[in-house]
This record gives structure tokens, sequence and C-alpha cells, in this order.
């Protein structure tokens, strides 16, 4: 799908496309690990989208000039709470590529697929203290309506 992003110069075409080979998952480290600094190198990420892909998980990458500039994670799941829903496990635009257009292709994206995917609703989750990221997913249409709970167990 290539879509336009603006661009402080000018308007700049992108290519969004579903991540279905290592190569592009190892393309995405760069931009990932800024999202999940913990992940140690692209084998590490190759690993964990394999496995977690056996699960529903997939990755989308938004391309600009041949380089990943924004990606996100998803998955279809189902609870009493929700019903279907699409859940968005990472979303991330390049610190270098940020306020010029892309993650609102990207959540465009994501909407039109969880749409596709016959969802009821778009979902994911935020640190409390990211300021930035909530205000760009109010522009986009999500609202805050939880808080999640959670302890460590091991």
């Amino acid at each position: 799908m290539t879509r336009s992003a603006t661009t402080a110069a000018a308007t700049t075409s992108v290519d969004i496309r579903p991540v279905r080979n290592e190569a592009d998952v190892i393309a995405c480290f760069p931009v990932m690990q800024q999202l999940r600094p913990h992940l140690v190198d692209a084998d590490e990420l190759v690993a964990r989208w394999r496995r977690q892909s056996q699960d529903g998980y997939h990755l989308a990458a938004l391309w600009q000039e041949g380089a990943v500039v924004a990606l996100a994670g998803y998955r279809v799941q189902e609870n009493l709470i929700h019903g279907r829903f699409f859940y968005v496990d990472d979303l991330v635009t390049s610190a270098t590529t940020r306020s010029q257009g892309h993650g609102a292709c990207l959540m465009d994206f994501l909407k039109a697929e969880a749409r596709r995917l016959d969802c009821d609703r778009l979902t994911l989750d935020t640190p409390l203290d990211n300021v930035l990221g909530h205000r760009f997913y109010y522009r986009n249409g999500l609202l805050a309506r939880a808080l999640r709970f959670y302890v460590t167990v091991r």
C-alpha cells in the first residue's frame, strides 16, 4: 500500500507492507529497538517474531527510500470485554523521521486492517508517562478507557 506522508520539505511517497521474511524483520530492528531497547540484536527480534507469529502476531513496516521508518506489530484477539478486537503490540516511528505523518499513515493502515479482519475495535497499551504518545493517540481518535495493572510473578 503506497501512501503519501507530509514532510517538512515536500510530500514523499511511502510504502506500507506486511513483513513476511527474516530480511525484512532485520531491516525493522533499528526502529523496533527504539521502542524495545531490551532487544539485544536483530537475531533476537527474528527469533521472537518467529515465535509470536505462531500465535497470530504480524508486523507491518512503513518504508521510505528503501529504509524502514515506522512499524507496527499487531494481532487479532478475542475476550469477553472487547469481543473480537485488533491489538497493537508495537507502534513506533524512527526518532529521525517523527512529525512527518508516518505515524498517522500507519494508524490509518492499522484501522483499515482491523476493519478488514472484522474487528470491533483497535486497542493498544501505552505507559502512563508517554505523554507525546497520548497526544498522538487522541489526535488519531483513540480514547483512554482503562488502566492496566500487573505484577511480576517470577
